[in-house]
């Protein structure tokens, strides 16, 4: 079985931005990052209401973002609820994201108003936001991680089997 998320040990996995994947589609390359909010199996994971609405807050700032809306093909919750994954069109590393993954949290902390696309018509779980609580741990993962981000957060410790 080749998964490749099996294969990182996640007892010593820190909050940071990883390369979780590339793919070859066609004659491009997709990358998938993982955006690890939480530590595993150390810390609480967030709860599915924070989850969701940093996937509407998420998603609605890289689609409407000049730069990477066509760079950007998808943004979701990881199912343990440590953190995203985002998918971009390129062939990218972590430093090359760094910036607009921090400019994406300072738009979640700083975020007010209604959130974008909470409504039934819209969404298959609409009541399940929490706005407040999502600025808190966006702020968090700002000021903790991304504002000192270090090599160790940015490169996947690999199983040692």
């Amino acid at each position: 079985m080749d998964v490749t998320s099996f294969g990182i040990n996640h007892d010593k996995l820190l909050r940071g931005i990883y390369v979780s994947r590339k793919d070859t589609v066609e004659n491009g390359i997709l990358t998938t990052f993982d955006v690890r909010m939480k530590e595993p199996n150390r810390e609480m994971v967030m709860d599915t209401s924070v989850m969701h609405t940093i996937e509407h807050l998420m998603a609605t700032f890289f689609r409407g973002h000049q730069e990477w809306a066509d760079k950007t093909i998808y943004v979701g919750p990881m199912g343990c609820r440590t953190g995203m994954y985002v998918i971009f069109k390129g062939d990218l590393n972590s430093k090359d994201v760094i910036k607009i993954i921090t400019q994406s949290f300072e738009y979640m902390t700083n975020f007010t108003g209604e959130i974008p696309a909470a409504k039934s018509y819209m969404c298959g779980n609409y009541l399940d936001h929490n706005l407040e609580i999502t600025k808190i741990e966006c702020c968090k993962f700002l000021e903790e991680v991304l504002y000192q981000i270090k090599k160790e957060n940015l490169e996947y410790p690999v199983q040692n089997y």
